[in-house]
């Protein structure tokens, strides 16, 4: 049995200022519209409603704890880090950790902390072949904070507005898929909306990110359907900001905060990329060096991207919290995959060899 401190506090601290929404019931709708269509809710919420995943959907408030397979899910953002997938994927594959790191990353996702315990043979797809710290049911605050959240939108589809990349890692592991489920914390409710009044709800409250890798818009129509890797562009630069994280800047200050600090590197060109080769290890380290470097110099008030300044995106007020290089985040990131612990970047090289990725 895995042992674990008492409480641990989450590494992605909760910056989704959710909006409190009330699923109305209403009283008629349009004659032949279909359930759940907007502004046709009769009967759907409150006493003596259907108990179906399609009703909670529907009726589901900001808090609320949704069930989904993972292939339901629509995309808010056009592409993502396949480096940090690969990352992922590496860990979950060819990981050295006594539990597979996979379990971890579900349970943290459904809201049960980490995972405590994996029977030989265990599988994602198979709940019963591990346990989570905290069952179902015994959420607390700590727990809740560091899941996944989710948008509902018209007729109940559900848009996922932070965690594309570990989601993904699911429906590309093995043992995952779009069949695979987890569970999502809702942070809105907009069923009622049409399409467009949607979007434009969306992109008020920064949640959707239309652009692609180079900074051009992207119709929000153009917005991945579901996940899966093939589904998204990859946008290097958030590959190279997830790898920075909590050595150039703290991560979890709002949604989309890489691709923020993303459009400042490659507009501001803080860090010469000339050089940088993502399959060694030496370059790559020295690549998000520079880069993090570059973040923990700038003054907190200064603009980066969109109006946020450095001190909104979470800049560290010095590098690598401080710590030599030998030391602290950077030395983690650091150690290569013949080690007993290796980094992050070790597992995505190797998953890409592995594999054949170029």
């Amino acid at each position: 049995m895995r042992q674990h401190p008492r409480t641990r506090l989450p590494r992605r601290a909760v910056a989704l200022a959710a909006c409190a929404v009330t699923v109305a019931v209403t009283a008629a709708g349009q004659a032949g519209a279909a359930p759940g269509a907007p502004g046709h809710r009769t009967g759907l919420c409150g006493p003596g409603r259907a108990d179906t995943t399609y009703t909670d959907r529907l009726c589901a408030a900001e808090g609320d704890l949704l069930d989904v397979r993972i292939g339901d899910v629509r995309a808010t953002q056009p592409s993502v880090g396949y480096d940090e997938v690969y990352y992922k994927l590496g860990r979950h594959t060819l990981g050295k950790d006594a539990v597979n790191k996979k379990f971890d990353d579900w349970c943290e996702a459904n809201g049960q902390l980490e995972a405590a315990s994996a029977s030989s043979g265990a599988r994602l797809d198979d709940p019963a072949s591990f346990t989570c710290e905290l069952p179902v049911g015994s959420e607390t605050g700590e727990s809740v904070a560091a899941m996944k959240t989710v948008v509902v939108g018209p007729g109940g589809s559900l848009y996922l507005t932070d965690g594309h990349h570990t989601l993904t890692s699911f429906f590309e592991t093995p043992d995952g898929g779009p069949e695979l489920h987890v569970r999502l914390r809702v942070v809105a409710n907009y069923a009622t909306l049409t399409q467009q009044e949607f979007f434009k709800r969306m992109e008020a409250n920064r949640w959707v990110w239309p652009r692609d890798p180079e900074g051009a818009p992207v119709p929000v129509t153009g917005l991945p359907k579901s996940l899966g890797l093939s589904r998204f562009q990859d946008d290097r630069y958030r590959s190279l900001l997830y790898f920075a994280r909590d050595i150039g800047y703290t991560p979890g200050t709002r949604p989309f905060q890489e691709f923020f600090w993303g459009t400042w590197v490659r507009e501001s060109r803080a860090a010469d990329l000339a050089d940088w080769d993502p399959k060694s290890l030496p370059s790559y380290l020295d690549t998000v060096e520079k880069i993090s470097r570059a973040q923990s110099a700038l003054p907190a008030n200064s603009t980066v991207a969109d109006g946020l300044t450095a001190g909104e995106l979470g800049a560290l007020a010095e590098w690598n919290a401080g710590k030599a290089a030998d030391k602290g985040e950077f030395a983690k990131l650091s150690v290569p995959y013949a080690e007993a612990k290796p980094g992050k970047l070790a597992y995505a090289l190797r998953y890409k060899d592995a594999h054949g990725i170029g």
